[in-house]
């Protein structure tokens, strides 16, 4: 479940790709390119990032941004600052993350989950061990095997 974890043990480069998948802000057209991220995070949140820096985050080639940048992401995808960090508040900010970003989507509303915290321990395993299978065969599907 590689490209859909969102742990402190992720890449800064992964982390940020994955909000931009799967955490770009509702109504909003998807962008086609780190031009398109640039502008969108620069004009909500009125911090002036380049196309250039949105690229060296994604790609890796920095790792280390300045603290404005990561205020600026932060505050664009609605996400704890410590969820950039590789501490112990990244891994429960991610995990809280995810499950925020399944709600409404494909008929994952809160009226599942309300019913997922409604089961044993038994049902909620057997959820949990069709949605890995699942996700292991799409991920299969992808990579053409």
């Amino acid at each position: 479940m590689a490209d859909e974890q969102v742990g402190a043990t992720r890449s800064l480069a992964s982390k940020i790709e994955w909000l931009i998948q799967n955490r770009w802000p509702a109504g909003s057209r998807p962008p086609k390119n780190n031009v398109d991220v640039a502008a969108a995070i620069s004009d909500a949140t009125g911090e002036e990032l380049s196309s250039t820096t949105i690229w060296k985050l994604r790609t890796g080639r920095s790792d280390n941004p300045q603290l404005k940048t990561l205020k600026a992401l932060s505050t664009f995808f609605g996400v704890p600052i410590g969820y950039f960090g590789d501490d112990d508040e990244a891994d429960p900010a991610a995990d809280q993350i995810a499950a925020s970003s399944l709600v409404g989507k494909s008929g994952l509303n809160r009226e599942a989950l309300r019913a997922l915290v409604e089961m044993s321990d038994g049902g909620r395993q057997l959820v949990a061990d069709f949605i890995i299978s699942a996700a292991r065969l799409e991920r299969g599907r992808r990579e053409g095997r």
